[in-house]
């Protein structure tokens, strides 16, 4: 099974992960993601409205197997619990479907495990009349004193059949987690001169609304990062002296949007957005030296804004689309923006298509900020010349 980020359902019943040391237990409570609960310490396991997402790229390396569990607040499951599993870009990896279950409120239903530098999983199929607490102190977990349970029966077996699809899912590929999405640690990148430095601005909020952006943050040069929440269009706009909408920065079906770009705030009116949702969403705006470096490897979903302020040098880029957005688009332009207070309009394209692809771009001296769109999740390589 590739390492990838995989977004884990168990319809109709609550979802939770048990990160496992080579004891089979946990280290300690924190080892529990579930929706009270909902983010590992590592950043490698989440817990949201639509399940969990577990990140096995990101799993610490004393963690060894990772139980994936369900439980039902009425009592019992009625129908089977069903596990599945979901690539970066929708495809099917794997589900495990139990033949039937007994009178349980509570069963472990699959696990991760390590082999061979990489990750498998197995259907495991346990049913805990002692309910969801039940099954987490069997490992290790510690319940608060109201809410332990007498002593039952052990786990007891549930038949199942594990299916897993022949296309695997692209390897490396970023899924979102819970929203609001955890904030990136706020680094500047070293020596970037382009824009500004001030403190963060972010607001929340739910559908559509009109945003006063704080006028602390100055005219000229910022980054501006949006995040939707679930299924559905949102779109942002930079209002005008008139009040009246300029070009979208932003305007996507893509679930889950993930977004930023760098747009030149406006030196002769206050800075303000309209923006229309269906669902929650945050908007940040911030320094655009706190834009992610291109260097290495780099996953991400949606479009996005980075930097590079190094030398020549090739990009490979590895796109994978999404399954919910047909004829998936994907582009890439490039701004000079050395000796600059603004962004200009004398951009560069790099690349321009639709649907899955692998293909390598040549990127110029620094520095230079990328406007990266993509429909779906992708990955950056960057091969440094000689």
């Amino acid at each position: 099974m590739p390492s990838v980020a995989l977004r884990v359902r168990i319809p109709g019943a609550e979802a939770a992960a048990l990160l496992l040391d080579g004891s089979g237990r946990v280290r300690g409570d924190a080892d529990l993601v579930f929706h009270g609960q909902p983010a590992h310490p590592s950043g490698a396991a989440w817990s949201g409205p639509s399940g969990l997402v577990l990140d096995l790229n990101g799993v610490e390396p004393e963690v060894e197997r990772i139980v994936v569990a369900g439980w039902s607040r009425h009592g019992g499951f009625g129908e089977p619990p069903v596990l599945d599993a979901v690539g970066p870009d929708g495809t099917p990896v794997l589900s495990y479907v139990p033949e039937g279950v007994p009178d349980v409120s509570a069963a472990v239903l699959g696990v991760f495990f390590r082999e061979a530098g990489g990750w498998k999983f197995d259907g495991l199929g346990e049913g805990y009349g002692s309910g969801f607490a039940g099954l987490v102190t069997a490992y290790g977990v510690e319940v608060a004193e109201d809410e332990r349970v007498p002593v039952l029966p052990g786990p007891v077996p549930l038949a199942g059949v594990v299916k897993m699809p022949r296309q695997a899912p692209p390897p490396g590929g970023y899924l979102p987690g819970v929203f609001p999405p955890p904030e990136r640690p706020y680094r500047l990148v070293e020596g970037w001169e382009f824009g500004e430095v001030f403190e963060p601005f972010t607001a929340e909020g739910h559908g559509h609304r009109v945003i006063a952006v704080d006028p602390s943050v100055p005219p000229g040069p910022v980054l501006v990062e949006l995040a939707h929440e679930g299924e559905g269009y949102v779109s942002l706009y930079p209002l005008d002296e008139k009040n009246k909408d300029e070009d979208f920065l932003f305007a996507s079906p893509l679930p889950d949007f993930r977004g930023s770009r760098v747009f030149d705030a406006p030196r002769k009116h206050p800075l303000r957005f309209r923006i229309t949702a269906t669902g929650r969403w945050r908007l940040r705006v911030l320094p655009v030296a706190a834009a992610r470096q291109v260097e290495g490897v780099l996953h991400g979903y949606g479009p996005e804004a980075l930097l590079h302020p190094g030398g020549p040098a090739d990009l490979r880029i590895d796109f994978y689309g999404d399954a919910k957005v047909e004829n998936a688009y994907i582009s890439l332009y490039t701004h000079e923006v050395a000796g600059r207070t603004s962004l200009g309009t004398d951009d560069r394209l790099l690349l321009s298509d639709n649907g899955r692809l692998r293909r390598s771009v040549p990127l110029a001296d620094g520095p230079l900020v990328l406007r990266h769109y993509a429909a779906g999740p992708w990955t950056l390589t960057v091969e440094e010349l000689d």
